[in-house]
């Protein structure tokens, strides 16, 4: 494509069901607009996806034309209550096969973007029967089932990590690059004072940001109640605990000593404000998922780390492994850490500013802060090589 063709470059994005998945493509598609206006080119952005999954409101909420499929999840090791579960699953992957093959017949994309999740599946086989190239991104070591299947005719295969191209079939690797995993660009741009401005967080204390995702996690929270009078001691801590937690956080920070009462924040989902609370934060605790660990080593930020276990391939607990052993973090590692473990790791690192700053450095050392534009740049370059044949 190149800006003598008086019509927009279209882009086909599918992907999401989760923030893993949602929030690279999303962060791509601004770099390949952004890209693409240097050229002289207008970008088309169509968003394929399942209508219950965070994608379909993300894309809305940033203006860009979303579809609907069906989609069906496969999954490998079924419980015998989750049979018929798979079965039905079965027979939507074919009408998403259709929907996803009349959708992408219409528009008629230049180039095709997925970034996992079964939704991908339909959009991936549709631009294989239409010659569309697609270029996919995976954001884990070891590929998910759905990346496996579209990996054997995807153009291009973008990776975050060096080690996923063994986990490839052998006539896919040439196709594989490694560019990172995007991370949203406002995040690097956090304002410390308005972090702790909008949380009534106080400067004079170390802040320890507590997350267990969108939802929350149980396993986190637990732990985190369990050294509440403890830990607040030594620090004040913003507790993003899920929406279901809030009233039962609410009450743990009522029943609070008066003197650390006010050292204490929970809220049910932190937004557009993360930015300035990663700034703001002196240590994070978090899952170990793709997402974070991207984010964490991009704005070079202390953590503690506890992996969800088990997930697929025990993912969260090798990138656990990997920054930890890079001194890019703490991570418990062990199946069922006990709280005091927890406490233990924060109070050594509340108690060694210098131990922070050294994490500090390794965490940034390991982040890809160009992954967008890595990416933005295949993509355009597989349009590009579309455009000739």
């Amino acid at each position: 494509m190149n800006a003598g063709n008086h019509r927009p470059l279209r882009m086909l994005v599918t992907g999401g069901g989760t923030g893993g998945h949602t929030y690279p493509a999303l962060t791509t598609v601004a770099a390949v607009r952004e890209r693409a206006a240097a050229r002289g080119l207008d970008l088309d952005v169509l968003w394929v996806g399942t209508a219950t999954g965070l994608e379909a409101r993300i894309a809305v909420e940033h203006g860009i034309p979303f579809r609907a499929i069906k989609a069906g999840k496969l999954r490998r090791s079924p419980s015998p209550r989750e049979l018929l579960t798979n079965l039905a699953d079965m027979f939507r992957i074919p009408i998403g096969v259709m929907q996803a093959f009349g959708i992408a017949a219409r528009y008629r994309p230049d180039v095709v973007l997925s970034t996992g999740g079964y939704v991908c599946v339909p959009l991936g086989v549709a631009s294989r029967m239409l010659g569309r190239p697609l270029v996919m991104h995976e954001q884990i070591t070891a590929l998910g089932l759905a990346n496996r299947i579209l990996a054997r005719f995807a153009t291009r295969i973008a990776l975050t990590h060096p080690s996923s191209i063994e986990h490839l079939p052998v006539s896919a690797r040439e196709r594989a690059v490694v560019t990172g995993n995007p991370v949203r660009p406002h995040l690097l741009n956090g304002n410390a004072p308005s972090g702790r401005w909008h949380f009534r967080l106080s400067p004079e204390l170390p802040l320890v940001y507590v997350t267990g995702g969108a939802q929350g996690s149980r396993q986190i929270n637990t732990m985190v109640e369990t050294i509440l009078p403890s830990l607040l001691t030594r620090a004040q801590v913003l507790h993003q605990c899920g929406p279901d937690w809030i009233g039962h956080f609410k009450q743990a920070a009522a029943s609070l000593p008066a003197e650390l009462a006010g050292r204490y924040q929970p809220v049910p989902y932190v937004g557009d404000e993360l930015a300035h609370v990663f700034a703001a934060a002196d240590i994070v605790v978090s899952r170990s998922g793709a997402g974070t660990i991207a984010e964490l080593t991009a704005i070079g930020k202390p953590s503690v780390l506890i992996p969800l276990v088990p997930s697929a391939g025990d993912e969260q607990r090798q990138n656990a492994r990997y920054l930890a052993e890079a001194g890019a973090a703490r991570a418990l590692l062990e199946t069922g850490p006990h709280a005091d473990r927890l406490l233990a790791e924060l109070d050594a690192l509340l108690a060694d500013p210098q131990a922070r700053v050294t994490m500090a450095k390794a965490a940034r050392s390991l982040g890809r802060l160009d992954a967008a534009d890595t990416l933005a740049r295949v993509i355009l370059q597989e349009a590009d090589a579309a455009s000739t044949r």
